[in-house]
C-alpha cells in the first residue's frame, strides 16, 4: 500500500519536472514560492513554540503570535513542503546535488579528507585540465585545416 502511494507521488512529480522544465520561469516562481511558504511555516511555528514557553514560564508576551491560530505555521509548512516535493526542489535546495552525489560516491566531505588526498585530488584535476588544452590545441589545428 505505502509502495503504492510512493510510486504515485513519485510519477506524479516526473510529470509536473518534465512540464515546468519546459517553462523556466514559472519552475523558478513555483519553486521559490514553496521556499518562502515553507520557512515561513518554520519561523511561525517556532514562534508559536517559544510563545507557549515563555506564556508557561512568565507573563511576558512573545512576538505577537498569539492572534495566529496553532495550526498557521503547520499548514504553512506542509503547503511548502508539497510544493517543493511535487516540483522535485525539496532535495535539492535543501542539501544540494554535490551532497547527494557525493554520498552516492560514497565520498569523504573535504573536511574529514587528509590533506594528501586533496593534494592528490587537485593533481587529477591539473592532469585533466592539461589534457583538456591538448585537445582544443588539436582541434584548434584540425579547424585551421579544414577553414
Amino acid at each position: 500500500m505505502l509502495k503504492r502511494i510512493v510510486n504515485y507521488f513519485d510519477k506524479l512529480e516526473d510529470k509536473v519536472r518534465h512540464r515546468l522544465s519546459r517553462q523556466p520561469i514559472l519552475y523558478a516562481f513555483i519553486g521559490g514560492t514553496g521556499v518562502i511558504i515553507f520557512w515561513r511555516g518554520v519561523w511561525h511555528l517556532n514562534d508559536f513554540v517559544v510563545a507557549e514557553i515563555l506564556k508557561k514560564s512568565s507573563n511576558v508576551s512573545a512576538i505577537g503570535v498569539d492572534s495566529l491560530p496553532w495550526w498557521d505555521g503547520a499548514s504553512s509548512v506542509i503547503a511548502g513542503g508539497a510544493m517543493l516535493l511535487i516540483t522535485g526542489i525539496l532535495v535539492p535546495s535543501f542539501i544540494g546535488n554535490e551532497v547527494i552525489i557525493s554520498g552516492i560516491r560514497k565520498e569523504k566531505k573535504i573536511a574529514e579528507k587528509t590533506e594528501e588526498e586533496v593534494e592528490t585530488e587537485l593533481e587529477k584535476i591539473k592532469s585533466v585540465e592539461k589534457e583538456m588544452k591538448t585537445v582544443i590545441e588539436k582541434l584548434s589545428g584540425i579547424e585551421e585545416k579544414i577553414v
